[in-house]
């Protein structure tokens, strides 16, 4: 028997066994990628609040361990490079070893690498690619194999599968092509994974936040969004850091950028909503509507 039908088996043996805890997630077992800090992070928080039990992944270990150490029981961390397929398989292995299943796949781990078409170096495009699209790939393929053996030992399971995606998923982005690019195409496999996955129960939807201004993405004084898009040019006349902090803000109807609140609740909304499946969910603040 190979690893893969090894943890189907326990999957399908565990599906009525969840470790429960009160709240709108009672039962429920998640994975979140890129969970050691920022949205991800936030999401897991929440989605342990509300009594799920909680994988940690990251590419950083020690982070990611501490915070699930602060987070308590239902609540574990993985190492996983999602680019790599070994990593996205050991993940989904784990998670059933150490708490009988996965019922979310919180696919939120993701890069930016900027820059014009002529300037952006071919190894940065490819790893944003590698990472943003491939990733989300590599940990539904896994995850869904686990889901699977799940509803054909109860047809009454649901699961389902979020991408957190971008308001760059819904509309270009000016020398930022290579996030673009992956985020657009990761609408695409969010909208084929739900055709192929509905029946066997598992939704599968995107939430596309607008710029958390205040997350290490952004805010890093060496690689940060605010760094980069000062050197690229991104915000027309801006001369600091500041400069660029005040043009994104202003392009918000609502005046500020996203909160880890504010997408936790897209994404318990994409998992309460039973009605739902290859959706792009925009959490923008009215920067990005869909007609």
């Amino acid at each position: 028997m190979n690893d893969m039908q090894h943890w189907q088996e326990i999957a399908a043996r565990r599906v009525h066994d969840r470790p429960a805890a009160p709240g709108r997630m009672r039962g429920k077992i998640a994975v979140i990628t890129g969970a050691a800090q920022g949205l991800g992070l936030g999401i897991a928080q929440a989605l342990h609040r509300e009594g799920a039990a909680v994988v940690l992944a990251d590419m950083n270990l020690e982070k990611a361990r501490l915070q699930a150490e602060a987070l308590g029981e239902r609540a574990a961390a993985v190492r996983a490079d999602v680019s790599l397929e070994d990593d996205a398989a050991r993940l989904m292995q784990t998670t059933v070893e150490a708490f009988g299943g996965i019922d979310l796949l919180v696919s939120n781990a993701g890069i930016v690498r900027s820059g014009a078409l002529d300037t952006l170096e071919k190894a940065d495009f490819d790893r944003v690619t590698a990472v943003n699209y491939g990733g989300f790939f590599l940990c539904a393929r896994y995850a869904a194999a686990v889901m699977k053996a799940q509803h054909r030992a109860d047809p009454a399971w649901s699961g389902d599968i979020v991408e957190i995606n971008s308001k760059s998923g819904l509309a270009g982005s000016s020398r930022n092509f290579a996030y673009a690019g992956s985020k657009f195409g990761g609408i695409g496999l969010v909208q084929s994974f739900a055709l192929e996955l509905c029946p066997d129960r598992i939704k599968v939807n995107a939430v596309c936040p607008g710029n958390y201004l205040d997350g290490p993405l952004w805010s890093d004084p060496e690689n940060g969004l605010f760094v980069q898009y000062l050197r690229a040019g991104k915000a027309p006349g801006a001369k600091t850091v500041a400069d660029v902090r005040r043009y994104y803000e202003s392009k918000v109807p609502m005046g500020r950028g996203v909160t880890p609140e504010d997408v936790a609740r897209a994404v318990l909304y994409a998992v309460e909503q039973q009605y739902e499946t290859g959706q792009a969910i925009p959490v923008t603040g009215g920067q990005v509507m869909l007609g």
